[in-house]
């Protein structure tokens, strides 16, 4: 190699350290913003041209769009020219240079100026999780820009071995950039009514399945009797045979216990099938509060982000963390019944009805006023929750 070809290829190498080293340091800050860990959250650090975190001009939504739209386009070209004769290291360096000048701190700094009090913290914990995305997948890509002069070989190009391969990982790294472009175009109130739609049709998923465990019944065993005398006659081989595979069985056994759920019994002693027919009541009851808080609710938020903290915002935050709990509570209650445990249904159960109506309670005023329809509908909601029969 020529000394300009090794000098070129040095100086790609030390941009992808300092590349791969900047990404490192941004990923531990979105990390920590989308997992709420606010104590282990620094300030990334910015490029000249990346905005000032003060700044009150700039809307966090767009810039992520434009900060992710910029890395889409950089990405398709720097997987073009790892994978394409002939190599050429400047022009890689100069993709680096220019993801390391602009969109890589800029993504950083869309979530770092997305104040949580006034786009709230559900909006700026969604928007660090779609920016941390695309920085954990670009550092991949990045870390195999081949560094020996020669383009990636069809193993590294195509994937082997469970490795996904460079032109896979742009796919990837696509993908995540569309879905912080797609926050954008959502908005702040399309997002929220995007999640409580997600968590009402979990809740009515849960719903299905518990309906269709309510129609099952305990087999009753008619053969028990017959198949007695057969039973004692081979019951030395069987015992034998059951030494032998007692393993097996066992294994087969947890199995079986994972994936069919006890049955209830026909006589059911501990009230199982009462429990189960009031807790599907309460369970569709709740689906419609969802249905019911998108519409009268979320579609009706004051425009955001506001210039200052607002009730709006605090509403919101408090809210959303029962909103998204509650469709985990209500599996913790299907697990219950499928073990036929009635200490723990009660116990899953009060939880999933004290969340709910905590959440009718919060939503309860309109944003701005004290009465509207859906406080009249959210009061009926609390009676029939506390008694659905």
């Amino acid at each position: 190699m020529s000394s300009d070809v090794l000098d070129a290829l040095r100086t790609l190498k030390a941009l992808v350290q300092t590349t791969t080293g900047l990404i490192s340091q941004l990923e531990a800050f979105l990390q920590s913003i989308a997992l709420n860990n606010a104590s282990e959250a620094t300030a990334p650090p910015l490029s000249p041209s990346s905005p000032s975190p003060r700044s009150e001009s700039v809307d966090p939504l767009s810039l992520a769009r434009d900060s992710a739209t910029l890395i889409k386009a950089h990405t398709t070209k720097l997987s073009l020219l790892i994978i394409n004769e002939p190599f050429t290291p400047s022009a890689i360096s100069k993709v680096l240079r220019e993801l390391v000048a602009g969109p890589i701190p800029a993504i950083a700094s869309a979530v770092q100026i997305c104040d949580a009090d006034k786009h709230t913290a559900v909006a700026r914990q969604d928007l660090a999780w779609r920016c941390y995305r695309v920085l954990k997948e670009l550092k991949a890509l990045v870390g195999v820009i081949p560094l020996n002069g020669k383009i990636l070989p069809n193993s590294q190009r195509n994937g082997s071995k469970g490795d996904k391969g460079s032109i896979a990982a742009t796919g990837v790294i696509w993908a995540a950039c569309d879905d912080v472009i797609l926050l954008e175009k959502l908005g702040i109130a399309g997002l929220l009514i995007k999640k409580v739609e997600e968590y009402r049709d979990t809740l009515k998923d849960i719903l299905e399945e518990l309906k269709e465990y309510s129609e099952e019944v305990e087999e009753d065993d008619d053969d028990d009797d017959n198949s007695g005398a057969n039973q004692e006659h081979e019951g030395g081989v069987n015992n034998i045979t059951g030494q032998m595979q007692s393993t097996n069985i066992s294994a087969q056994e947890m199995l079986d216990d994972l994936m069919n759920p006890r049955r209830i019994p026909r006589d059911d002693p501990d009230k199982i099938r009462e429990r189960l027919d009031s807790c599907l009541k309460r369970l569709r009851l709740t689906a419609l509060l969802y249905t019911a808080i998108v519409k009268r609710r979320l579609k009706a938020i004051p425009p955001l982000p506001t210039s200052a903290q607002t009730p709006v915002t605090q509403r919101l935050d408090e809210v959303f963390p029962l909103l998204k709990r509650l469709p985990h509570r209500f599996g913790e209650v299907a697990c219950a019944f499928y073990e036929l445990d009635h200490d723990a249904i009660d116990r899953a159960m009060d939880s999933c009805f004290f969340d709910a109506f905590a959440a009718s309670e919060m939503l309860m005023k309109p944003w701005d006023g004290q009465r509207d329809e859906f406080t009249e509908w959210a009061e009926k909601f609390q009676v029939s929750i506390k008694r659905p029969d």
